[in-house]
């Protein structure tokens, strides 16, 4: 594999993007988005292109910059990155995660990863292509984000309602993917074709209250609901095999001792126990709608027992589990104490899919071999959730997809998303910036 390194205002970008420290907390003041998309107008000014800012509520600014196609008929693409991170821990970090150090060849900083990377990527190589004077059949379009991590109301969501023709696309490419794996005939590149769904949802735990300094007998709503947290931690749902994670496995051309165990529902759990912790992880969640308790709120004041608890719950569903399928598993996790228990559904949006048969599948199985020479790309399913939900549901082909060197390991990457010491390397950098390049010239000319 070539040397591939980034420009040096790429770094710079990727390092002030995560400076800006635009956290979305999911409340409709924060994320101040406008500080990123600032950052990325002025980076794009030189290039000539037409740049449209999109407010949808104080603070929350969308971009969108378009090289026109000559032909209307051509095929459009849209390469997407959100410009919002999630609040960090910065007491367990190594270094600083808003510094956006670059500490040898890596980039320190919350958003590296998730998306930033792809992000100021994808708009150093529209800028590139506008000052080369790229001139495509088909439309290419550059979109920045809000709220994407607090599920896209004020970013994607609100561009496909307001102005849905300047960022609708026949397709779209968006996070993540293209992590390289070692496959029994070379290496293997993900492409996200599937998504799960959210069912984010709260359960509320009622109880009696009382004077803190009498707590014999008493119908204790936080103890209670330390009890349901730990049931539904140990609850297991059914295991059900999604066929993106079937054609997966089947890829990676392993023998049919490891395959069949990794494709059939039964014992499903203890096979993956003993794969690497990232991968199993991803395993995991690929096979089972998973409810994972993330926020408590109890309590009043610290001498009265509490009479209501709520948990808050993200739920990731997989094809055809909804609210009730949802609430079901959530009793059977309860059991004796769901009578307790108020199940309060929240946002919720279903799995999507998006089909492989596509000239964007066949641009990304060209392109991808210009950084592996051996490589292949694989469907896999998207375990947490992309702004791709809303164009998929609006009729784009939709696909997550990067590139990555193989500096950083998958067990690396699943625990920075969202985790510590989040960062990326300048070879990865390098790479993700070549490549939307080559898909640009290669799908849209």
């Amino acid at each position: 594999m070539s040397d591939f390194s980034p420009h040096g205002d790429l770094v710079e970008l990727i390092q002030q993007l995560i400076r800006n420290r635009c956290v979305n907390d999911g409340s409709v003041s924060s994320g101040e988005e406008h500080r990123n998309t600032a950052l990325l107008e002025s980076f794009l000014e030189s290039s000539g292109l037409p740049i449209e800012r999109h407010t949808s509520a104080p603070g929350r600014d969308n971009l969108v910059a378009r090289i026109e196609g000559s032909d209307p008929k051509a095929p459009s693409l849209l390469l997407m990155g959100h410009t919002d991170v999630v609040p960090v821990n910065a007491r367990r970090w190594r270094n600083d995660p808003f510094g956006g150090e670059l500490i040898g060849d890596e980039v320190w900083g919350r958003g590296a990863i998730d998306m930033f990377n792809l992000t100021a990527s994808m708009a150093y190589a529209m800028r590139e292509l506008a000052r080369a004077g790229f001139k495509p059949k088909g439309s290419l379009i550059y979109a920045a984000v809000a709220d994407e991590e607090a599920g896209g109301t004020y970013g994607a969501e609100h561009l496909l309602k307001t102005i849905p023709d300047t960022v609708r696309a026949d397709y779209v490419i968006t996070e993540s993917g293209g992590f390289p794996l070692p496959g029994a005939d070379g290496t293997k590149l993900p492409v996200l074709v599937a998504e799960k769904g959210i069912n984010w949802s709260r359960l509320r735990i009622t109880g009696t209250p009382g004077h803190g300094s009498m707590p014999f007998r008493t119908d204790n709503a936080l103890v209670k609901a330390a009890e349901v947290v730990r049931r539904i931690n140990q609850y297991t749902p059914a295991t059900r095999i999604h066929e993106s994670w079937r054609t997966f496995v089947s890829s990676m051309g392993l023998p049919e001792e490891l395959t069949k165990p990794l494709v059939t529902e039964e014992g499903f759990v203890e096979a993956i126990a003993g794969l690497p912790l990232g991968l199993s992880r991803m395993a995991y969640s690929c096979a089972h709608t998973t409810i994972t308790p993330t926020v408590m709120q109890a309590g009043a004041k610290l001498n009265i027992i509490p009479d209501t608890v709520e948990v808050e719950l993200d739920v990731r569903t997989l094809p055809g589990d909804g609210p009730a399928e949802v609430a079901a598993m959530i009793d059977e996790a309860l059991g004796d104490l769901a009578a307790d228990v108020e199940f309060l559904p929240g946002k919720e949006h279903g799995a999507t899919v998006s089909p492989m048969d596509t000239p964007l599948w066949d641009t990304l199985a060209r392109v991808s071999t210009r950084f592996y020479a051996d490589s292949s790309i694989i469907p896999l399913l998207m375990v947490g959730a992309t702004d791709a939900r809303f164009f998929r549901s609006a009729g784009s082909v939709c696909y997550g997809f990067g590139m990555f060197s193989r500096k950083l390991t998958l067990d690396d990457l699943a625990q920075m998303g969202h985790g510590d010491d989040e960062r990326v390397d300048l070879e990865s950098l390098g790479m993700i910036s070549d490549l939307w390049d080559a898909v640009a010239r290669d799908l849209l000319v």
